[in-house]
């Protein structure tokens, strides 16, 4: 009885090493070959690249600025003031920014460098 256990165990320690041994050099054949000195660690992962900036909205006609500053506008506490600034701006430059703020120098020095007569910038 003790002899069928020892070989039981003897069998299942070779099995493991052989398993284990013929595994870890064929990883190592494959990373060889492919020019890694190692294996990539488990469980770390590249960083995620960031996310492209969205285009500005150009358009081509004085028809579709309604929409894009209303969007433009949709957060500010002064919505009508904004809107009014803002179909200005879209009709002298042809653009309105992505987003309800920021962005200003997608749309070029037109947009970015229009003043107020206060020397304030005038779109928004």
């Amino acid at each position: 009885m003790a002899l069928k256990a020892a070989l039981f165990v003897l069998a299942f320690f070779f099995f493991f090493f052989v398993t284990s041994t013929t595994i870890s050099s064929s990883n190592a054949e494959e990373y060889f070959v492919e020019g890694i000195a190692e294996p990539p660690a488990v469980g770390r992962h590249a960083a995620p690249s960031p996310a492209p900036a969205p285009h500005p909205h150009i358009f081509v006609n004085y028809e579709e600025c309604p929409a894009a500053c209303k969007a433009r506008c949709r957060l500010q506490s002064r919505q009508g003031l904004c809107n009014r600034v803002c179909m200005t701006c879209c009709k002298g430059c042809k653009c309105v920014p992505p987003g309800t703020a920021g962005n200003r120098e997608l749309c070029g020095p037109c947009y970015t460098d229009w003043t107020t007569h206060g020397n304030r910038t005038k779109c928004p």
